[in-house]
Protein backbone atom coordinates (compact mmCIF):
# COMPACT_ATOMS: atom_id res chain seq x y z
CA UNK A 1 0.00 0.00 0.00
CA UNK A 2 1.59 3.41 -1.16
CA UNK A 3 -0.05 5.54 1.78
CA UNK A 4 -1.85 5.22 4.95
CA UNK A 5 -4.05 8.53 6.14
CA UNK A 6 -4.16 8.95 9.74
CA UNK A 7 -6.95 11.13 11.59
CA UNK A 8 -7.30 11.71 15.02
CA UNK A 9 -10.58 13.34 15.64
CA UNK A 10 -12.90 14.28 18.68
CA UNK A 11 -16.42 15.76 18.20
CA UNK A 12 -15.77 16.29 13.87
CA UNK A 13 -19.08 15.45 13.63
CA UNK A 14 -19.56 17.93 10.69
CA UNK A 15 -16.35 17.74 8.84
CA UNK A 16 -15.69 14.00 8.72
CA UNK A 17 -17.81 13.36 5.29
CA UNK A 18 -16.24 16.08 3.49
CA UNK A 19 -13.11 15.65 4.52
CA UNK A 20 -13.43 11.78 3.43
CA UNK A 21 -14.45 12.69 0.66
CA UNK A 22 -12.10 15.28 -0.32
CA UNK A 23 -9.16 12.30 0.33
CA UNK A 24 -10.88 9.91 -1.89
CA UNK A 25 -10.91 12.13 -4.80
CA UNK A 26 -7.17 13.30 -4.29
CA UNK A 27 -6.09 10.16 -3.81
CA UNK A 28 -7.96 8.55 -6.47
CA UNK A 29 -6.70 11.21 -9.18
CA UNK A 30 -3.21 10.21 -8.28
CA UNK A 31 -3.54 6.78 -8.58
CA UNK A 32 -2.23 5.58 -5.05
CA UNK A 33 -3.29 2.75 -3.61
CA UNK A 34 -4.38 4.04 0.19
CA UNK A 35 -6.26 3.74 3.18
CA UNK A 36 -7.75 5.95 5.86
CA UNK A 37 -7.75 5.35 9.38
CA UNK A 38 -9.96 7.68 11.56
CA UNK A 39 -9.10 7.38 15.12
CA UNK A 40 -12.30 8.76 16.92
CA UNK A 41 -10.80 9.73 20.63
CA UNK A 42 -13.95 9.44 22.82
CA UNK A 43 -16.10 11.44 20.68
CA UNK A 44 -20.00 12.57 22.31
CA UNK A 45 -21.19 13.66 18.74
CA UNK A 46 -22.26 11.21 15.84
CA UNK A 47 -18.52 11.27 14.88
CA UNK A 48 -18.20 7.29 15.49
CA UNK A 49 -21.75 6.64 13.17
CA UNK A 50 -20.68 8.76 10.54
CA UNK A 51 -16.98 7.03 10.46
CA UNK A 52 -18.78 3.61 10.43
CA UNK A 53 -21.39 4.16 7.71
CA UNK A 54 -18.61 5.86 5.83
CA UNK A 55 -16.11 2.29 6.16
CA UNK A 56 -19.71 0.85 5.00
CA UNK A 57 -19.61 2.86 1.47
CA UNK A 58 -15.82 3.12 0.67
CA UNK A 59 -13.27 -0.31 2.03
CA UNK A 60 -10.53 2.48 1.96
CA UNK A 61 -12.04 3.77 5.21
CA UNK A 62 -11.12 2.10 8.25
CA UNK A 63 -12.19 3.32 11.82
CA UNK A 64 -10.93 2.65 15.66
CA UNK A 65 -13.19 3.97 18.79
CA UNK A 66 -11.88 5.12 22.01
CA UNK A 67 -14.42 4.19 24.94
CA UNK A 68 -13.39 7.50 26.41
CA UNK A 69 -10.92 10.60 25.55
CA UNK A 70 -6.99 9.51 25.73
CA UNK A 71 -5.71 12.62 24.04
CA UNK A 72 -4.10 13.36 20.66
CA UNK A 73 -1.08 11.48 21.13
CA UNK A 74 -2.78 8.15 22.38
CA UNK A 75 -5.15 8.54 19.00
CA UNK A 76 -2.27 8.68 16.83
CA UNK A 77 -0.34 5.65 18.28
CA UNK A 78 -3.33 3.41 17.52
CA UNK A 79 -3.68 4.65 13.96
CA UNK A 80 0.07 3.87 13.63
CA UNK A 81 0.07 0.77 15.01
CA UNK A 82 -2.34 -0.36 12.35
CA UNK A 83 -1.19 1.81 9.29
CA UNK A 84 0.10 -0.50 6.60
CA UNK A 85 0.97 2.07 3.95
CA UNK A 86 4.55 2.74 2.50
CA UNK A 87 4.39 6.60 3.76
CA UNK A 88 2.10 7.10 6.55
CA UNK A 89 0.22 10.68 6.89
CA UNK A 90 -0.94 12.07 9.81
CA UNK A 91 -3.53 15.30 9.48
CA UNK A 92 -6.54 16.94 11.77
CA UNK A 93 -9.86 16.39 10.83
CA UNK A 94 -11.55 20.22 10.77
CA UNK A 95 -10.57 20.78 7.30
CA UNK A 96 -7.68 23.06 8.30
CA UNK A 97 -5.63 20.88 6.67
CA UNK A 98 -5.45 20.24 2.97
CA UNK A 99 -5.78 16.82 1.79
CA UNK A 100 -3.94 18.30 -1.46
CA UNK A 101 -0.58 18.51 0.06
CA UNK A 102 -0.56 14.37 0.28
CA UNK A 103 0.60 14.06 -2.58
CA UNK A 104 3.81 16.56 -2.06
CA UNK A 105 4.54 14.61 0.78
CA UNK A 106 4.23 11.43 -0.51
CA UNK A 107 6.79 12.29 -3.03
CA UNK A 108 9.37 14.10 -0.95
CA UNK A 109 9.38 10.86 1.34
CA UNK A 110 9.33 8.34 -1.86
CA UNK A 111 12.10 10.03 -4.06
CA UNK A 112 13.82 12.92 -1.73
CA UNK A 113 14.29 10.04 0.68
CA UNK A 114 13.30 12.19 3.88
CA UNK A 115 12.55 10.05 6.87
CA UNK A 116 9.84 12.34 7.92
CA UNK A 117 8.18 16.46 6.54
CA UNK A 118 6.35 17.91 8.60
CA UNK A 119 4.08 20.89 7.18
CA UNK A 120 4.24 24.50 8.00
CA UNK A 121 1.43 26.75 8.22
CA UNK A 122 3.54 30.15 6.95
CA UNK A 123 0.22 32.17 6.67
CA UNK A 124 -2.29 30.99 9.80
CA UNK A 125 -5.20 31.71 10.59
CA UNK A 126 -5.86 31.22 14.45
CA UNK A 127 -6.57 33.94 16.67
CA UNK A 128 -3.79 36.29 17.86
CA UNK A 129 -4.29 34.66 21.69
CA UNK A 130 -3.26 31.40 19.69
CA UNK A 131 -0.44 32.52 17.49
CA UNK A 132 1.72 34.23 20.19
CA UNK A 133 2.16 31.07 22.34
CA UNK A 134 2.62 29.03 19.21
CA UNK A 135 5.06 30.92 18.00
CA UNK A 136 7.21 30.84 21.44
CA UNK A 137 6.53 27.62 21.93
CA UNK A 138 8.16 26.30 18.70
CA UNK A 139 11.40 29.07 19.22
CA UNK A 140 12.07 27.26 22.43
CA UNK A 141 11.48 23.76 21.29
CA UNK A 142 13.78 24.49 17.77
CA UNK A 143 16.87 26.06 20.47
CA UNK A 144 16.40 22.73 22.76
CA UNK A 145 16.18 20.34 19.92
CA UNK A 146 18.07 21.48 17.22
CA UNK A 147 15.72 20.62 14.70
CA UNK A 148 15.72 23.74 12.17
CA UNK A 149 11.60 23.33 11.62
CA UNK A 150 9.20 26.11 12.10
CA UNK A 151 5.81 24.40 13.40
CA UNK A 152 6.43 21.81 15.14
CA UNK A 153 2.50 21.28 16.12
CA UNK A 154 1.26 21.51 12.62
CA UNK A 155 -1.26 18.19 12.36
CA UNK A 156 0.11 17.74 8.66
CA UNK A 157 2.66 15.10 8.56
CA UNK A 158 4.35 12.53 6.95
CA UNK A 159 6.11 9.77 7.73
CA UNK A 160 8.20 6.55 6.18
CA UNK A 161 6.04 3.56 7.56
CA UNK A 162 9.88 2.27 9.40
CA UNK A 163 9.94 5.52 11.73
CA UNK A 164 6.20 5.82 13.03
CA UNK A 165 6.54 1.68 14.09
CA UNK A 166 10.10 2.48 15.99
CA UNK A 167 8.67 5.28 17.89
CA UNK A 168 6.84 5.43 21.11
CA UNK A 169 3.98 8.51 21.49
CA UNK A 170 2.15 9.21 24.51
CA UNK A 171 0.68 11.56 26.78
CA UNK A 172 1.02 14.87 24.76
CA UNK A 173 3.99 14.07 23.16
CA UNK A 174 2.29 13.90 19.82
CA UNK A 175 3.74 17.83 19.10
CA UNK A 176 7.22 16.19 19.94
CA UNK A 177 7.35 13.47 17.14
CA UNK A 178 10.50 15.04 15.10
CA UNK A 179 12.44 15.16 18.16
CA UNK A 180 11.42 11.60 19.46
CA UNK A 181 12.14 11.09 15.76
CA UNK A 182 15.54 12.59 15.75
CA UNK A 183 16.82 11.44 18.76
CA UNK A 184 15.25 7.46 17.30
CA UNK A 185 17.93 7.98 15.17
CA UNK A 186 15.59 9.16 12.05
CA UNK A 187 17.63 11.96 11.13
CA UNK A 188 16.02 13.20 8.23
CA UNK A 189 13.50 15.50 8.27
CA UNK A 190 12.49 17.85 6.04
CA UNK A 191 9.97 20.42 6.18
CA UNK A 192 6.83 21.56 3.42
CA UNK A 193 5.03 25.11 3.78
CA UNK A 194 1.70 24.07 3.45
CA UNK A 195 -2.09 25.80 3.19
CA UNK A 196 -3.48 26.44 6.62
CA UNK A 197 -7.63 26.84 6.18
CA UNK A 198 -9.66 28.52 8.03
CA UNK A 199 -11.50 26.43 10.74
CA UNK A 200 -15.04 25.95 9.19
CA UNK A 201 -17.25 23.56 11.83
CA UNK A 202 -17.01 23.39 15.56
CA UNK A 203 -14.43 25.08 18.23
CA UNK A 204 -11.08 24.87 18.39
CA UNK A 205 -9.40 22.31 21.12
CA UNK A 206 -5.96 24.13 22.05
CA UNK A 207 -6.10 25.80 25.20
CA UNK A 208 -3.23 27.63 27.10
CA UNK A 209 -3.31 24.16 29.66
CA UNK A 210 -2.39 22.45 26.72
CA UNK A 211 0.44 24.87 25.76
CA UNK A 212 1.96 24.23 29.50
CA UNK A 213 1.67 20.75 29.18
CA UNK A 214 3.59 21.12 25.61
CA UNK A 215 6.79 22.35 27.74
CA UNK A 216 6.61 20.21 30.90
CA UNK A 217 6.57 17.25 28.08
CA UNK A 218 9.41 18.68 26.50
CA UNK A 219 11.83 18.51 29.96
CA UNK A 220 10.53 15.23 30.15
CA UNK A 221 11.42 13.78 26.47
CA UNK A 222 14.24 16.02 26.56
CA UNK A 223 15.40 14.17 29.70
CA UNK A 224 13.87 10.32 28.74
CA UNK A 225 15.89 10.41 25.53
CA UNK A 226 18.69 10.23 27.29
CA UNK A 227 18.29 8.75 30.67
CA UNK A 228 15.41 6.59 30.14
CA UNK A 229 17.59 3.54 29.27
CA UNK A 230 20.15 4.46 31.90
CA UNK A 231 18.72 6.35 34.83
CA UNK A 232 21.77 5.83 36.68
CA UNK A 233 23.68 7.93 34.43
CA UNK A 234 22.02 10.57 35.74
CA UNK A 235 20.84 10.50 38.72
CA UNK A 236 23.99 8.04 40.27
CA UNK A 237 26.09 10.99 38.68
CA UNK A 238 24.89 13.05 40.79
CA UNK A 239 24.14 11.03 43.89
CA UNK A 240 27.65 10.42 43.88
CA UNK A 241 28.88 13.82 43.37
CA UNK A 242 26.66 15.09 45.68
CA UNK A 243 27.67 12.59 48.65
CA UNK A 244 31.10 13.21 48.55
CA UNK A 245 30.89 17.15 48.86
CA UNK A 246 28.63 15.86 52.09
CA UNK A 247 31.07 13.70 53.37
CA UNK A 248 34.09 16.02 52.39
CA UNK A 249 32.42 18.91 54.50
CA UNK A 250 31.99 16.19 56.77
CA UNK A 251 36.20 15.82 56.73
CA UNK A 252 37.02 19.17 57.04
CA UNK A 253 34.85 19.62 60.31
CA UNK A 254 36.08 16.16 62.31
CA UNK A 255 40.14 17.41 61.23
CA UNK A 256 39.35 21.03 62.67
CA UNK A 257 37.24 18.67 65.75
CA UNK A 258 40.66 16.91 66.01
CA UNK A 259 43.16 19.16 66.26
CA UNK A 260 41.32 22.09 67.67
CA UNK A 261 40.41 21.11 71.11
CA UNK A 262 37.29 22.54 72.78
CA UNK A 263 35.77 23.11 69.09
CA UNK A 264 31.77 21.49 68.64
CA UNK A 265 31.40 20.69 65.11
CA UNK A 266 28.03 20.27 65.76
CA UNK A 267 28.05 23.85 66.44
CA UNK A 268 28.19 25.08 63.43
CA UNK A 269 25.41 25.60 60.50
CA UNK A 270 28.18 23.95 57.80
CA UNK A 271 27.97 20.12 59.53
CA UNK A 272 23.96 20.03 58.63
CA UNK A 273 24.24 21.27 54.97
CA UNK A 274 26.84 18.15 54.88
CA UNK A 275 24.78 15.79 56.48
CA UNK A 276 21.91 17.46 54.31
CA UNK A 277 24.24 16.65 51.07
CA UNK A 278 25.16 13.02 52.50
CA UNK A 279 20.88 12.34 52.87
CA UNK A 280 20.38 13.58 49.40
CA UNK A 281 23.61 12.20 47.71
CA UNK A 282 22.30 8.80 49.17
CA UNK A 283 19.14 8.93 47.98
CA UNK A 284 19.44 9.89 44.43
CA UNK A 285 21.85 6.83 44.07
CA UNK A 286 18.97 4.57 45.26
CA UNK A 287 16.59 6.63 42.91
CA UNK A 288 19.15 5.71 39.89
CA UNK A 289 19.11 1.68 40.94
CA UNK A 290 15.66 1.36 41.79
CA UNK A 291 14.92 3.33 38.04
CA UNK A 292 17.48 0.47 36.22
CA UNK A 293 15.21 -2.27 37.88
CA UNK A 294 11.83 -0.42 36.99
CA UNK A 295 13.23 0.36 33.31
CA UNK A 296 14.04 -3.35 32.41
CA UNK A 297 10.81 -4.26 33.92
CA UNK A 298 8.82 -1.65 31.99
CA UNK A 299 5.01 -2.46 31.33
CA UNK A 300 2.93 -1.27 28.43
CA UNK A 301 1.93 2.63 29.16
CA UNK A 302 -0.04 2.40 25.67
CA UNK A 303 -2.86 0.18 26.70
CA UNK A 304 -6.02 2.16 25.50
CA UNK A 305 -9.72 0.13 25.55
CA UNK A 306 -10.84 0.41 21.84
CA UNK A 307 -14.86 0.07 22.02
CA UNK A 308 -15.09 -0.80 18.13
CA UNK A 309 -13.14 -0.94 15.14
CA UNK A 310 -14.49 -0.48 11.11
CA UNK A 311 -12.71 -2.79 8.68
CA UNK A 312 -9.66 -3.59 10.91
CA UNK A 313 -8.61 -7.06 12.39
CA UNK A 314 -8.29 -6.65 16.11
CA UNK A 315 -4.63 -7.26 17.04
CA UNK A 316 -5.42 -11.32 17.93
CA UNK A 317 -7.85 -12.29 14.68
CA UNK A 318 -6.82 -14.14 12.34
CA UNK A 319 -7.41 -13.72 8.86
Amino acid sequence: MDVSVVVPLLNEADSLRELAEWILRVMKEQGLSFEILFVDDGSRDESWQIIASLGQAHPEIKGIRFRRNYGKAAALKEGFSHASGSVVITMDADLQDSPEEIPELHRMIIEEGYDMVSGWKKKRFDPFSKKIPTRFFNWSTRRMSGIPLHDFNCGLKAYRNTVIKSIDVYGEMHRYIPVIAKWAGFTKIGEKVVQHRKRKYGKTKYGFDRFFKGYLDLITISFASRFGKRPMHFFGLWGTLIFLAGFGIAGFLAYERIFYEGYNMTDRPLFYFGLLAMILGTQLFVAGFLGELISRNAYDKNAYLVEDRVNLLTKTDTV
